[in-house]
């Protein structure tokens, strides 16, 4: 486990970028993602522990939260930024599995090690519990793991739903689910809009849905020319969601 630094002072220039600072007093009650994070079933009190056990990283674009078959002697809950969750291949290619969002919890399987590497798409900011005190944290705790497994149902259900968009789906369809789902996603924690923020990028909108990367430009401007949407800096602007739903439930 990392040690973490007691400077106040903003880390710049780091060589690992990722930089590191412990919680201030009352950090899990000023948290903007408790409410639905996995740590929203804690009482007052039981924040307070919690508060002690936990860390702050920030991690700059591209930095690696973990790495594919690392030792898991962490769990994070991302509360700011986007991460890609992907696994490498033999062959040298990868399969990015998912996008975790703020509010996510990373390593709720707390397998001995990471099946899968964690990668900032932006910068991020996640708070960190180590593996072994936050084991210990949970036990005693029913509405906490009640809690985990809510959240686990939810990746698992995210799990299935690209299993079916890798499935016999054309490049149309896979496209159209992938905006709503992501929409819908960001509703969860409160940011639903009509603009939908993109930071992932178009390679890895292909690497997730199975496409090409050119595949995915072609569509997205073929759904720009049929007034669908526009792309926006950042993302895009969802202009006609009845004709996606229609066509993500082909």
């Amino acid at each position: 486990m990392d040690n973490a630094s007691t400077s106040t002072e903003p880390c710049v220039g780091s060589e690992r970028r990722i930089c590191e600072h412990p919680r201030s007093e009352n950090g899990c009650d000023e948290c903007r993602v408790r409410s639905f994070s996995v740590c929203g079933a804690l009482q007052p009190g039981e924040l307070a522990e919690l508060n002690r056990i936990s860390q702050i990283k920030h991690y700059a674009h591209k930095a690696m939260l973990f790495d594919q078959g690392a030792p898991a002697d962490g769990v994070f809950n991302l509360i700011d930024g986007v991460v890609r969750l992907y696994k490498s291949l033999p062959d040298g290619r990868r399969q990015i599995v998912g996008f975790a969002l703020p509010g996510d919890f990373l390593g709720l399987a707390l397998l001995d090690r990471h099946g899968v590497a964690a990668e900032a798409v932006t910068d991020v900011q996640a708070c960190r519990f180590a593996r072994t005190a936050f084991i210990s944290y949970v036990e005693g705790r029913p509405h906490l793991l009640r809690r985990m497994y809510e959240f686990a149902g939810h990746e698992l259900a995210m799990a299935q739903d690209q299993m079916l968009l890798l499935g016999r789906r054309t490049a149309d369809e896979k496209v159209a689910a992938f905006l709503l789902q992501l929409q819908s996603r960001y509703g969860r924690i409160g940011a639903m809009s009509v603009n939908l923020p993109l930071p992932m990028g178009r390679q890895d909108i292909a690497d997730y849905l199975g496409l090409t990367i050119e595949t995915v430009s072609r569509t997205l401007t073929k759904f720009a020319r049929e007034k669908i949407l526009v792309v926006v800096p950042g993302g895009v602007r969802l202009l006609n969601t009845e004709w996606l739903e229609k066509l993500a439930a082909a």
